[in-house]
């Protein structure tokens, strides 16, 4: 398996900055996966640097960002010739106040991702859920250092879908009903809050209870008012069905709730796709079959 690693400066600045947190956390998860990390220059530098990785033979050397190492992973997501350089997602640890976050290219990352279905993970707990995740579709015993990002019942979930994609959050929820009635609190945006309660009353949720709490509609505000619940550290996972290929009348605010999640990186996990949130349920079923 590879994915494309960059990290903006300021999570590598530091003997303490985000990428060093997510490899100490999970740098023994990467070697039991075998992961390759194609990581692009500074961001390789850096790493080699703190010593993190050592001897790690999946350890990538990109070239620099000005010099096109970004954009060599947006193409390898779509696919290049041959296996070999055809990544299956990336990780892009995002300072969301520095320009280089909304350069073409990594926007660019993201929408490639999201429309190969396969995982962008721009947060630290992200990086460190998708690494547990894999570890558990592979066989491997659960990692207690991940148990505070499986503590469901303690945590609120967030269910966004664009226009189009509100039928797949619709099927994705019902599908896996049981396992999302798990979480604390819901919440999603105005129609799909809507689509989403009706869902659950029709299998059993008491009537006269919400299964998911309403916000404004996202053109009105809601995307906003899910970020304030982000930045105040209410809300822990965001499953975000995005459609890449429209424009948006409310662009402002979708991103106003991407770079709230990034801010609180060591806090929020947000999956951006239905075939990256099939994977999340199957491996959280898995786990909490191994911890029963």
């Amino acid at each position: 398996m590879r994915l494309g690693l960059a990290a903006n400066r300021l999570h590598h600045a530091t003997e303490d900055a985000a990428l060093f947190r997510w490899l100490r956390a999970s740098q023994a998860g990467i070697r039991e996966l075998g992961l390759e990390l194609h990581a692009v220059g500074r961001t390789h530098d850096a790493i080699a640097a703190a010593g993190m990785l050592a001897g790690h033979a999946g350890l990538k050397r990109y070239p620099y960002g000005r010099e096109g190492g970004l954009m060599k992973l947006v193409a390898e997501v779509v696919g290049m010739e041959g296996d070999a350089r055809t990544l299956d997602g990336a990780i892009y640890l995002i300072d969301p106040v520095d320009p280089s976050s909304i350069f073409p290219e990594a926007v660019a990352l993201k929408r490639q991702c999201v429309i190969h279905g396969k995982p962008f993970i721009s947060t630290v707990s992200s990086a460190r859920d998708w690494i547990e995740n894999e570890r558990i579709l592979a066989g491997l015993a659960p990692d207690p250092g991940a148990d505070r990002l499986h503590a469901f019942e303690s945590q609120t979930l967030a269910m966004i879908a664009h226009d189009a994609m509100k039928p797949q959050m619709l099927a994705f929820a019902s599908e896996h009903y049981d396992l999302l009635s798990r979480f604390a609190r819901r919440v999603a945006t105005g129609t799909t809050g809507q689509r989403l309660n009706e869902m659950a009353w029709s299998r059993g949720w008491p009537q006269d209870t919400p299964w998911v709490h309403r916000f404004l509609s996202g053109p009105m505000g809601g995307d906003a008012q899910i970020a304030d619940l982000v930045l105040e550290r209410r809300c822990q996972r965001a499953v975000f069905f995005e459609d890449p290929h429209v424009a948006r009348q409310h662009e402002a605010d979708i991103q106003l709730l991407e770079r709230a999640v990034t801010t609180v990186t060591d806090e929020a996990v947000c999956i951006t796709s239905p075939a990256v949130a099939a994977r999340w349920v199957a491996a959280a079923r898995r786990r909490a079959s191994m911890r029963a």
